[in-house]
């Protein structure tokens, strides 16, 4: 659940938060669970529900607040090839949120399509058609940066 988070959020400690968010949700809602179906779904629901939420609680503030804009941080992951990841997290935040969210969790959450379709609340057909969608623009996207050089 972290990870999806910190995917959703871009920020470790907001992430935190919605993981946070998230379980003390489930626990109040535990009585709507049904037994014999994916808990594993039923969580990232409830995250993506929640974070969703919270965006539009921002959004909200953000009008009253009229005209401050907050920073934002991009927490990329330490690895041996940062280039390489920070890239295709550009690469990604070029897709339209519903395709980079249904490739984020087939790919980086290894759900099944029919888990993140139940996390999103569409047809199995409808995650296969956001994912192979995904993977074509950001592949097109890729082709098109690599030959534009540095």
């Amino acid at each position: 659940m972290r990870g999806f988070a910190r995917f959703l959020a871009r920020d470790a400690s907001q992430a935190d938060d919605l993981v946070q968010d998230t379980v003390v949700r489930a626990l109040a809602a535990i009585g709507q669970y049904r037994p014999g179906t994916n808990l594993r779904a039923w969580l990232f629901t409830i995250q993506r529900n929640a974070f969703y939420e919270q965006i539009r609680r921002h959004r909200t503030e953000q009008r009253l607040l009229a005209g401050r804009v907050a920073a934002e941080e991009v927490v990329a992951p330490h690895v041996e090839h940062r280039a390489e990841v920070e890239e295709l997290q550009r690469l990604l935040w070029k897709l339209p949120a519903l395709l980079r969210e249904a490739l984020v969790l087939v790919g980086a959450q290894e759900m099944s399509m029919e888990e993140a379709a139940a996390v999103c609340g569409v047809p199995v057909g409808t995650m296969k058609a956001r994912v192979s969608r995904a993977r074509a623009q950001l592949a097109t996207l890729g082709a098109a940066g690599a030959g534009a050089g540095p």
